[in-house]
């Protein structure tokens, strides 16, 4: 009964809770360059182990910080191995819900297939529904999974075919998917995509039941509002931004112009948090980050 609470009490930050959705969930592939920009070099660090424990130590800090709560920051996405560790003697889906009341996410997805027709579809998650059982046990209310556009054309029907044909899965789980089929900021034909994937998501949705909701996580849209049907859909608990590359200013500015729209910033969060600051330094910094981007988020 407890779970089904917590549930609801999460559904209910998420849909109309102010603030943002802190994506830390960088996996394998991209922790090394993640841990370069928090200032710690590649050979300082042997093997996937050590890397892995120097990246947890890194988000220990950022969750820990004071600046870091569910008055600004509505949830945060997890890598699979974070949420399998602890923090402060607690697992982390558990102390960022109990001690700091945000809304703990999983990112499911196992990175991305070769591209074809402009697009990169997700390779394979084998064992998600074992993964699924485990989140559900750990009290995660979430998915995310990432796939990439780079042009309009079949290559992005397809990327949103998976999307919600893995969805269909994960709600299945009793857990809410958010889904995200970034849009390349360098496409040469990014507005063009954007409503191409607009028009794909609106059809996929009327096919939900009328108890099934998911979240999107999309790229910042050429045209402002472009999203603003996706916002008002009553089968979308939320929308959230991807940074996309764009450095944190623009990012928010962009943001800031699409209303409903909150951010789920990874880079542009951790943008000038090194492992050399003083905690003193590194919570005023990072509170700089979270208030610049709640405000973006207000609109």
């Amino acid at each position: 009964m407890a779970q089904t609470t917590q549930h609801t009490e999460q559904a209910e930050k998420l849909t109309h809770g102010n603030g943002f959705v802190a994506a830390l969930d960088q996996s394998g592939g991209s922790t090394p360059k993640a841990l370069k920009l928090y200032g710690i070099a590649e050979d300082e660090y042997s093997g996937d182990e050590q890397m892995f424990d120097l990246v947890h130590q890194m988000r220990t800090r950022i969750i820990t910080s004071p600046s870091f709560g569910g008055d600004r920051i509505i949830a945060a996405i997890l890598f699979e191995m974070t949420m399998d560790r602890d923090i402060e003697g607690r697992p982390t889906a558990d102390y960022l819900w109990n001690v700091k009341n945000v809304v703990p996410i999983l990112k499911v997805d196992k990175g991305l297939a070769a591209e074809q027709d402009g697009a990169q579809v997700m390779k394979p998650i084998d064992g998600l529904d074992d993964l699924l059982g485990r989140a559900v046990d750990k009290g995660i209310f979430g998915t995310k999974m990432r796939s990439v556009v780079k042009m309009p054309g079949a290559g992005l029907d397809a990327v949103v075919d998976q999307q919600f044909e893995i969805a269909g899965q994960i709600l299945a789980a009793g857990l809410v998917p958010i889904i995200e089929p970034e849009v390349d900021i360098h496409s040469p034909a990014k507005g063009e995509a954007e409503e191409q994937l607009k028009a794909a998501i609106i059809t996929h949705l009327g096919s939900l039941r009328d108890d099934q909701q998911v979240m999107l996580k999309l790229t910042l849209p050429d045209t402002d509002d472009l999203y603003r049907d996706l916002v008002e859909h009553p089968a979308v608990m939320r929308v959230l931004a991807l940074s996309g590359g764009y450095s944190r200013a623009e990012a928010c500015e962009r943001l800031a112009r699409n209303h409903g729209v909150i951010a789920s910033f990874s880079r542009a969060l951790t943008e000038g948090l090194t492992a050399q600051q003083s905690d003193s330094e590194f919570d005023k910094t990072l509170d700089e980050a979270i208030t610049e981007i709640a405000a973006a988020s207000r609109t």
